[in-house]
C-alpha cells in the first residue's frame, strides 16, 4: 500500500507490506527497501471485470508468498540496477 504527496512532486510518502502491515523505509520520497508491487486489471472474462487490484510486500513476505509456488519463480542477474 502506497500513499503519495498530491501535487507537482507526487512524491512517496508511505509505503506498507499488505501481507504483514510492515512500514517501509522512504527516504526523500524513496523506497528505501526491497519491496514487490503487484498490479493487475482485470478485464473480460474474470469475475472481477473492471477492477484494478495492486498490492505491496516486504521481502521478507514476497519470500513467504513464492514458497508456495508449485513451479518456482524464474531468477535472472541484473548487471545494471536503476
Amino acid at each position: 500500500m502506497r500513499k503519495y504527496a498530491k501535487g507537482d512532486s507526487n512524491a512517496l510518502l508511505y509505503a506498507a507490506c499488505n501481507m504483514c502491515g510492515k512500514e517501509l523505509l522512504i527516504e526523500n520520497g524513496l523506497l528505501k527497501e526491497g519491496c514487490f508491487h503487484g498490479e493487475q486489471k482485470f478485464g473480460y472474462f474474470s469475475e472481477k471485470d473492471g477492477q484494478n487490484h495492486s498490492f505491496d510486500m516486504c521481502e521478507a513476505c514476497y519470500n513467504k508468498f513464492i514458497k508456495m509456488f508449485k513451479i518456482p519463480v524464474e531468477v535472472r542477474e541484473e548487471t545494471e540496477y536503476l
